[in-house]
C-alpha cells in the first residue's frame, strides 16, 4: 500500500494538517503534480467530512521537494450532497499549491447517462512498453512507484522517434495490485509523459501551471486505460486533456491541465 501510505496525512491540529512529501515521487527533483494533488486532497476530504474528491482544481505555485508540509483546508459550503473546500499546501518557507474542490460520495451519485466516447484501443499490457526509471533521471524516479505501459505506437519518443502527434495512450496501475481509489485517480491524470514529447518539438519537462480533475466513478480492480492528447500549443503554453477508463470500460476520471511548453 505504498501510495496510500505515502499520501496519508500524519496529524491535524487546529484545522492544519501535517503531511510528508515522500522521496521517489519526483520528476527531475520536483514532486509530481498529481502526487501533490492526492496528498492535499486526503486532508481536504477529511476536513470536509466527505469520502471522495469530485472536482478538484490546483494551481502550482512552487516546486515541491521531499520533506514535511502543512495543508490548511477551509470549508466554504457544506451542502446536502457536496461540500466545497479550498486549501493551501506549504512547506516551511513557501506556498506550493493552492486548491479548490467539491467533495462527496462518488459511489452514491445517480442520474441519466450518455457517453459519446470510448476507451482507447490498446494491446494487452504485456504487449505495451513499460516506462521504467533509470539512473539517468529519464524516465523519472516516480516510475519506480507505479506501473505505466505505453501503446507501442506512442513510445518512439524515448528513442528519438516521436510520432508527430501529441498523444499518449496506455495502461496504469499501482504497484503490488494496490487498489485504485479516487485519490489514486488524481495521481493517474498526471502520471504520463507530457504529450509534447510526441509533437516534434523540443523535449523537456513541461511544468504544470494548473490542473483540473473530475472524478466520475470509483474504478473496478485492474488496469486503467488512459488517453492524453493536446490540440493547442501556443503562447508558450499547452493544454493536455485526459480521460481514464477502468477495467470494465467505464469512464472514471477526466482531466485538463495547462502547462508550459518546452522552449527551443
Amino acid at each position: 500500500m505504498i501510495f496510500t501510505t505515502e499520501t496519508a496525512f500524519t496529524g491535524e491540529q487546529d484545522g492544519i494538517y501535517s503531511a510528508v512529501i515522500h522521496e521517489g515521487w519526483d520528476v527531475v527533483g520536483n514532486a509530481n503534480g498529481g502526487y501533490l494533488l492526492a496528498l492535499a486532497a486526503r486532508a481536504m476530504a477529511d476536513s470536509a467530512g466527505r469520502p471522495h474528491p469530485v472536482a478538484l482544481n490546483a494551481h502550482y505555485l512552487s516546486p515541491g521537494r521531499p520533506g514535511p508540509v502543512s495543508i490548511e483546508p477551509e470549508v466554504i459550503k457544506a451542502g446536502r450532497r457536496f461540500t466545497t473546500a479550498r486549501a493551501t499546501m506549504r512547506n516551511d518557507s513557501k506556498e506550493l499549491v493552492t486548491l479548490l474542490g467539491s467533495f462527496g460520495d462518488v459511489g452514491a451519485l445517480e442520474g441519466p447517462m450518455r457517453i459519446d466516447a470510448e476507451p482507447p484501443e490498446l494491446p494487452a499490457p504485456e504487449d505495451c512498453i513499460r516506462i521504467e526509471h533509470n539512473a539517468s533521471g529519464f524516465p523519472p524516479a516516480m516510475m519506480s512507484k507505479i506501473e505505466l505501459r505505453l501503446h507501442p505506437e506512442d513510445a518512439g519518443f524515448a528513442v528519438g522517434k516521436p510520432t508527430g502527434q501529441p498523444l499518449f495512450r496506455g495502461w496504469f496501475r499501482l504497484l503490488d495490485d494496490e487498489p485504485i481509489d479516487a485519490f489514486a485517480l488524481l495521481l493517474a491524470v498526471d502520471a504520463f509523459p507530457p504529450t509534447v514529447f510526441n509533437a516534434n518539438l523540443p523535449v523537456s519537462w513541461a511544468p504544470t501551471l494548473e490542473l483540473t480533475t473530475h472524478i466520475r466513478g470509483i474504478p473496478e480492480s485492474g488496469w486503467l486505460r488512459c488517453r492524453f492528447s493536446t490540440r493547442f500549443i501556443s503562447g508558450g503554453m499547452m493544454e493536455e486533456d485526459g480521460d481514464i477508463w477502468d477495467a470494465s470500460g467505464r469512464l472514471v476520471a477526466q482531466s485538463r491541465q495547462l502547462a508550459l511548453a518546452p522552449k527551443a
